[in-house]
């Protein structure tokens, strides 16, 4: 802001009285050029969401902090107010006369329209989510955005830091008007979300403010902290343990007040179809995850036919094992009992697997240049997941790091139980969560020149998760799972991916019920029965989300399929990465249109 203003006083007289009604016009009307839309549009959604200022780390290369002293409103009408934005930031995008724009512009174009589109037709179930549960709820994800994510640099980013944790009773205000809006609606988590957060947050709190993470993690960042003279630290830390008692803490007792009330009055587990409307807003989910206009007894069909294929190669690599006695689910638990392939669960087991998953990502690291054209430099950290947050996450994932760099990408992994790390399922997960998967993908993005911002960040579920399951495929094809209980690995993370797609659309199109789910899950994949119930209980609270893993890596390997076959010895598997990964996130169907383009071009030049 600073530059800014120095920038406005170096002008002079009329030439400054033109550059702010020029900046006046593009902020309150429709800009000019389409170009300064879409950064306006960007930039106005950002205004509007402190922590996603933090994370992507965009005012902080201006010197300016001011955002990060404050939460994100979650309030309904601030719910409300970005609904509005969309619709009115889709009506001003179709102004533009999209033949007269430039090629890049034209894609730029087609990825804003398709996003804002999507979320205006999801109005109509605009508070049919759970804010609250086991896996990424605002209990959980805003403790792990100040430990993960707030700058903690100098004296400022502390205060800061303290500031926001006192902010923390009006975000949960927020949080609970949302909540009651949601149940005079009809709309409440199964029961066993309820269950499962209540025991989080009741542990949460359990603790004194001194032991809890939150404090914690300031004194220890602080205690590294040279800018901050060892006499302030004690004042500082006194602060933020009275944010914690007098803020947080009484903020959580409210939540857990709330769900102690309406635990009684919810006592099943049901799909969305039980929701008002609730099949309509299911094929909607449908749409936006996947990207495509499938229906749900198409993605179920396709569920099936990959579970059968995949279940015959799994099949062969285990007879190969001499595992020929038992169900495919049988066989694999024996495999898993084998002590060789396990660490030790203890500190010492942790630090060896972390090593192993940091070795394994350097290795294919060095690597890439065999299938990618000039990869980017990749800094990537392997950590454990929180220790606060491990018992209902997901075994791995990733963060992608700050916009400028100054947060490195960190691949994190859970290691609540070693008993449930296997050695040969290790190098699957890493090439998914790391590289050449999410973390390839995304700093990809983040460096794309000439392109809108937006475009470096925007996320496409089938996307960007059906490239990281294509990454599993692709970390094969290079070479790195040649033993095959490694390629069993990844056959069993794929079989994982198709089941999905039979259980998700089983859950909230068939009326499968959570035991059901469970039990066809662990039949088709082998996985130890806690990951199992993990999982089934995702897709409760993310309906729709697992389809897009799966979907979306077919489909790139359909475009792949596709490209060879037109284009033959012409074919160059570095170029079509390039074309997959060069311009950023995007709808499948847009993203066909570019490969489709791309073979056109290739065939005339040979």
């Amino acid at each position: 802001m600073k530059r800014v203003l120095k920038w406005l006083a170096a002008l002079t007289g009329a030439a400054a009285i033109l550059a702010v009604g020029l900046a006046a016009h593009s902020w309150y009307f429709r800009p000019f050029s389409i170009s300064i839309f879409f950064e306006r549009a960007f930039i106005q959604f950002m205004l509007e969401d402190p922590e996603a200022v933090s994370s992507l780390g965009i005012f902080e290369q201006l010197g300016y902090k001011g955002f990060d002293g404050m939460l994100t409103d979650i309030s309904p009408a601030h719910e409300q107010k970005l609904a509005k934005m969309a619709r009115d930031d889709l009506e001003t995008l179709r102004q533009y006369d999209r033949p007269s724009l430039s090629p890049a512009n034209q894609l730029s174009y087609d990825i804003l329209e398709w996003f804002l589109q999507d979320l205006v037709e999801g109005q109509r179930w605009l508070f049919y989510d759970y804010p609250v549960n086991q896996l990424f709820g605002v209990q959980s994800s805003t403790p792990d955005f100040m430990v993960q994510i707030h700058p903690i640099g100098d004296r400022r980013d502390v205060h800061n830091y303290i500031t926001r944790l006192t902010a923390f009773g009006r975000k949960f205000d927020q949080l609970l008007e949302g909540l009651r809006l949601r149940e005079s609606q009809g709309i409440v988590p199964p029961k066993f979300v309820i269950e499962r957060v209540l025991a989080e947050m009741r542990a949460f709190i359990a603790v004194p403010a001194r032991e809890n993470i939150l404090y914690t993690n300031l004194r220890t960042k602080l205690a590294r902290l040279a800018v901050v003279p060892v006499s302030e630290r004690s004042k500082l830390l006194a602060d933020a343990q009275s944010a914690i008692e007098h803020s947080v803490y009484p903020a959580y007792g409210h939540l857990i007040d709330y769900f102690e009330r309406l635990q009684p009055r919810v006592t099943e587990d049901y799909g969305v179809w039980k929701l008002p409307d609730g099949n309509s807003y299911y094929d909607h989910l449908i749409r936006s995850h996947t990207t495509l206009a499938l229906a749900a007894e198409q993605v179920h069909n396709i569920g099936l036919e990959e579970v059968a294929r995949i279940e015959k190669e799994l099949d062969g690599i285990l007879r190969s094992q001499g595992l020929t006695e038992g169900t495919l689910a049988e066989r694999i638990a024996r495999l898993n009992a084998d002590s060789r392939l396990q660490y030790p669960n203890d500190d010492a087991g942790r630090a060896a697997c972390i090593a192993d998953y940091q070795r394994y990502i350097d290795e294919i690291v060095r690597s890439l240049g065999a299938d990618f054209d000039v990869p980017p430099r990749l800094d990537i950290k392997v950590e454990r997941v929180p220790q606060f947050k491990e018992k209902t996450a997901p075994g791995g994932y990733s963060d992608t790091g700050s916009l400028d760099g100054a947060r490195p990408g960190v691949f994190y992994v859970n290691l609540r139980d070693m008993h449930d790390v296997r050695k040969y399922q290790m190098r699957t997960l890493a090439y998914h969560e790391a590289v050449p998967g999410h973390q390839l993908q995304g700093v990809i993005a983040q460096r794309l020149a000439g392109v809108p911002t937006f475009r470096k960040i925007l996320p496409f579920s089938a996307y960007d998760e059906g490239w990281a399951v294509y990454a599993e495929r692709l970390g094969w094809e290079m070479g790195f799972e040649n033993d095959p209980l490694d390629n069993l690995g990844r056959l069993q993370a794929e079989m994982f991916r198709a089941v999905r797609l039979v259980v998700d659309t089983g859950i909230h199109r068939k009326h499968w019920t959570r035991q059901q789910a469970i039990d066809y899950m662990l039949e088709k994949t082998g996985m130890a029965r806690s990951d199992v119930v993990s999982e089934v209980e995702r897709y409760f609270v993310l309906p729709g989300q697992a389809l897009a893993y799966k979907i979306g890596m077919l489909r790139i390997l359909e475009l792949r399929a596709r490209s060879q076959a037109q284009l033959g010895s012409a074919f160059d598997i570095r170029q079509f990465h390039a074309i997959v990964l060069g311009s950023g996130a995007m709808p499948l169907g847009i993203l066909e249109k570019q490969v489709d383009a791309w073979i056109a071009h290739r065939a005339q030049l040979h």
